[in-house]
């Protein structure tokens, strides 16, 4: 096990320490063992939805804990795959992306639909498939962002994925459009027994304001979660939250006082818990993203898995700090990641 007070350091005490008083935790439906029995049957799903969930949950090194490690690659795509596999070129092969998920103990792998069909006779019953039905490509100029699908359900469904994952620029003038498309991906998705995952992003130039980038504010990608659980998804994937008040800043939208005075504070643990509460309360479990590779990508992992197990959150979804650097070293900090979830003495709910 990795020493988490070490990697912590200076921030050890207060990250590990702290309580949440604003939503307290008898207010969660927290991630568990039996969390498909107690949160997600209650819900209007298949029985074919709740066998492939808890297919993902007892996959990899957290298998029967409820938490999950997942690893994404859909960066080839989202990024281009010069800039995502350039530091490491055997990522171009999809084997090598299927082989670091299953040697880094990961839950689960979700990535293009190329990539996962390119493996898919050899590795889907050895690993779940999460097809990512959406992406952002780069290569129009000028540059446009803009979420589009490049697969169906069916496509998902027919190479033997166990679920599908989408994202939805929330708050950008295509945002409407994703909504409606991705709505009904899910609604088809759960129609075939697949579970459904939501990126749940931010984008929109506005949403920065005098020096400060609220595209990681508490309250916005709160609402956005909340949007997330609306269109069905179970499970978001979310950014940590950076800071809060993106509402009053920006000065548009509606909120309350309470949110800020008393539901939430300045510590990264309560606002991540704001982002849980958003997503009815954890009955849409909260994965937060891993981030863009660095010089101090196993800290930072650490650090961010702690603050999402710590505010009820189920897990981290970590790709470029894993594949942008040896196997070996992917494996090792993807292993770092798990160790977080699986200490239940230093790391508990708050």
């Amino acid at each position: 096990m990795i020493d988490i007070y070490a990697l912590l350091a200076d921030e050890a005490e207060s990250l590990l320490s702290h309580r949440c008083r604003g939503i307290p935790t008898q207010m969660l439906h927290l991630p568990g063992p039996d969390y498909v029995d107690r949160v997600v049957a209650q819900k209007h799903r298949k029985a074919s939805v709740l066998r492939n969930l808890q297919a993902i949950f007892n996959q990899g090194r957290l298998a029967g804990t409820g938490y999950l490690s997942i690893l994404p690659v859909d960066q080839g795509v989202e990024h281009s795959a010069g800039a995502s596999f350039a530091p490491n070129p055997e990522y171009f092969d999809p084997e090598n992306i299927a082989r670091l998920a299953i040697e880094g103990g990961c839950n689960a792998l979700a990535s293009t639909l190329g990539v996962l069909a390119a493996v898919s006779r050899r590795y889907a019953h050895r690993i779940p498939f999460i097809v990512k039905l959406n992406h952002n490509e780069l290569l129009t100029y000028p540059e446009r962002h803009d979420q589009t699908l490049f697969a169906s359900v069916g496509q998902a469904f027919d190479l033997g994925a166990v679920a599908v994952g989408a994202t939805v620029y929330f708050g950008s003038p295509e945002s409407r459009r994703q909504i409606q498309e991705i709505s009904a991906a899910f609604a088809h998705a759960h129609d075939l027994g697949l579970v459904t995952i939501l990126w749940a992003y931010l984008r929109n130039p506005a949403f920065k304001k005098d020096g400060t980038d609220y595209h990681t504010a508490a309250d916005l990608t709160g609402q956005a979660n909340h949007l997330a659980a609306t269109i069905d998804a179970d499970i978001v994937k979310q950014k940590q939250p950076e800071n809060n008040g993106g509402f009053s800043a920006l000065k548009f939208g509606k909120t309350h006082r309470k949110v800020y005075e008393e539901l939430t504070s300045d510590h990264p643990i309560d606002l991540t818990r704001y982002q849980l509460a958003n997503c009815y309360m954890g009955r849409a479990g909260l994965i937060n993203s891993g981030g863009a590779s660095g010089g101090h990508d196993l800290q930072q992992a650490v650090r961010t898995a702690v603050i999402n197990k710590r505010a009820g959150g189920m897990g981290l979804i970590s790709g470029r700090k894993a594949f942008q650097r040896p196997m070996r070293e992917g494996i090792e900090l993807l292993h770092a990641i798990q160790d977080v979830y699986l200490d239940n003495e230093r790391v508990t709910v708050a």
